[in-house]
């Protein structure tokens, strides 16, 4: 069992006074999930305890209650998944500054981090060797694991607390703590903007983030799309153009002429594809995360200098800076809104793809 799953246990005194909160949970791999009752942390100094108001549904959710990263982050059950949480303030501890009753909060996937590493120092907790997940991760609190969104509260220490711009549809929102800053994090770090052209690969939750930011920051956007009948969704969003990938002689227009990708599938696809429509010098960035390794040839990356490389959600600084980003400009995800007993439902169709683009919870129906 890795470190981040493997359960915590605490000395009794340790333990912190606790409160009853509405769930739901999957008792094991192959069960659907359902209600459970949950015990969190009473707000301690540095804590802000949220009413949550609406929880998205990621990819990720599906994956980690199914035990399907066993190898790398093995699910502790019950599992109560959901890391794209945003509520309302209901109560701070006493050294809590930035947040007061009342107030729009959210929360993504990480809940703590150690704070000293090379990592944490630059404002990247992301790569932090000991980040503490939203859920699923060793509670140094109350013991066992850490549990997530898909339920009516949460305790989070302030420093891994955001801000929601005023004027942003709050279930729209929720999608941004992940798919959002997943997306905007390598857009801009490899400095995409005005004069840039760059392709989005997929069009899911994740990739209509993408084509949404890389529109918003200026760049000539293409949609690449095995689906025709995604074209107009895709251009609505923001795209320039939509290659149908399949299409040979539309893919060979585009050879050598982009400079930078963003690949957000998470099916096996031949990558090598889309590398020979790179500039020399450019950058396909990965975002979506295939269940197997991808076969690269070496001459996609030789032969014009290009880079394959990775990107993992974002830190909580600059988190803020896409949610604030995002308010200037009005960009929220397209959702889905369901109730939690539709969850499993939601978890079926999000295996067919089946649905635009990102499902989110309403969690007063768990009420």
């Amino acid at each position: 069992m890795s470190e981040a799953a493997k359960p915590a246990t605490l000395p009794e005194t340790q333990v912190p006074k606790t409160f009853p909160a509405r769930a739901y949970a999957a008792a094991s791999p192959t069960a659907d999930l359902g209600p459970i009752a949950i015990r969190r942390r009473e707000p301690g100094p540095q804590d802000v305890q949220i009413e949550i108001l609406y929880c998205g549904v990621c990819h990720s959710d599906l994956h980690q209650v199914r035990n399907e990263w066993q190898n790398a982050l093995p699910t502790v059950y019950p599992c109560v998944p959901g890391h794209e949480i945003v509520g309302r303030v209901l109560k701070t501890g006493s050294s809590v500054k930035k947040f007061k009753p009342g107030d729009i909060a959210a929360v993504g996937c990480m809940v703590d981090s150690c704070r000293t590493c090379a990592g944490c120092s630059d404002g990247l907790e992301q790569y932090c060797d000991n980040f503490t997940l939203t859920y699923n991760s060793e509670d140094k609190h109350l013991g066992g694991v850490t549990y997530g969104g898909y339920s009516e509260s949460i305790v989070v220490d302030e420093s891994f607390v955001l801000r929601v711009p005023d004027g942003l549809d709050l279930a729209g929102t929720a999608p941004l703590l992940c798919a959002g800053i997943t997306t905007y994090s390598p857009l801009k770090h490899w400095n995409v903007g005005k004069g840039s052209k760059v392709g989005v690969v997929g069009l899911g939750g994740l990739g209509h983030m993408g084509v949404k930011f890389a529109h918003a920051f200026g760049a000539h956007v293409v949609l690449f799309t095995t689906t025709p009948n995604k074209t107009a969704d895709a251009r609505r969003l923001g795209a320039d153009e939509v290659v149908i990938s399949k299409n040979e002689a539309e893919m060979q227009k585009h050879l050598a002429s982009f400079d930078f990708i963003l690949d957000a599938v998470s099916a096996q696809h031949d990558v090598n594809a889309y590398l020979g429509l790179l500039k020399r010098d450019g950058t396909l960035t990965l975002v979506g995360a295939p269940e197997k390794p991808l076969p690269v040839a070496a001459f996609s990356l030789i032969s014009k200098r290009r880079q394959l490389a990775g990107s993992a959600i974002g830190g909580i600084r600059e988190t803020q800076e896409m949610l604030d980003f995002c308010g200037r400009h009005g960009i929220t995800s397209d959702i889905e809104l369901i109730k939690m007993d539709q969850i499993n439902q939601a978890y079926d169709r999000l295996l067919r793809s089946d649905v635009k683009y990102r499902f989110v919870i309403d969690t007063a129906s768990l009420k």
